[in-house]
């Protein structure tokens, strides 16, 4: 008898389905969230399904909150109740044009300047969420332990599942696998090719989107999604 799922969630950004840059980015990674069948590059070289083979896991998002299984007593439902309930009254959050960098050996896409609000927006979702998160298990907190991390990183670690929230968060969005030095001039004239065109846009956290892993080893996919209202709101009253 196969073992039950146990499936794990998370709370993303990207850009909406028919985006160009989603468009770009997934024939880069060769593989769509929104379950899209044809994407263009799918067909890939081997040596470019090494170098994305982890961000192609994950699909083109950057991280809110991090993925995590379900806490006892509470239903993907209850989540998904209190993350329309969130969306309902919080206003979109800058995040401005884009630019790409290098971080710790892979590269992504990050704010071509330093937008503040865009931590303390982060920081919200991942406080008001993890009420719905279960706590590691042993072998998850030693795989992650076992990770170059100062004792900030750890504490976050163990208080929120995730070592790269609230002070030592930076939103980014992934588009390789660690890249060897002797190739990073290469890889990043690559992905200026690919994604300058789409770099220069007023880009927002517009909407929020909860992805799914169904199981372990499984690719994640969006489940369901959440857009902003705050400022329509707010328009409203006024």
């Amino acid at each position: 008898m196969s073992e039950p799922s146990n499936p794990r969630y998370a709370i993303y950004y990207t850009p909406a389905r028919e985006h160009p840059l989603t468009v770009a980015a997934s024939a880069w990674l060769g593989r769509d969230a929104f379950g899209r069948v044809d994407v263009t590059g799918a067909a890939r070289p081997e040596a470019d399904l090494l170098l994305t083979s982890e961000p192609r896991r994950y699909s083109f998002h950057a991280t809110l909150k991090a993925p995590f299984r379900l806490k006892e007593g509470t239903s993907v439902e209850d989540l998904e109740q209190a993350l329309s309930r969130f969306a309902a009254w919080r206003s979109s959050c800058p995040i401005g044009p884009l630019k790409i960098d290098l971080l710790g050996g892979f590269f992504a896409l990050v704010p071509a300047s330093p937008i503040p609000a865009l931590r303390g927006f982060a920081a919200q979702i991942v406080e008001q969420f993890d009420r719905f998160r279960a706590p590691m298990n042993t072998p998850e907190l030693q795989r992650r332990l076992q990770s170059s991390l100062d004792e900030i990183e750890t504490a976050h670690l163990v208080q929120w599942g995730y070592p790269y929230v609230l002070d030592r968060f930076r939103f980014h969005m992934t588009l390789t696998d660690r890249v060897p030095e002797e190739d990073r001039a290469r890889t990043r004239a690559r992905l200026e090719k690919v994604f300058q065109p789409y770099l220069s846009e007023d880009y927002r956290i517009d909407t929020l989107y909860l992805f799914v892993q169904e199981h372990d080893g499984a690719d994640f996919i969006v489940r369901s999604q959440f857009a902003l209202k705050g400022e329509a709101l707010l328009k409203a009253a006024i």
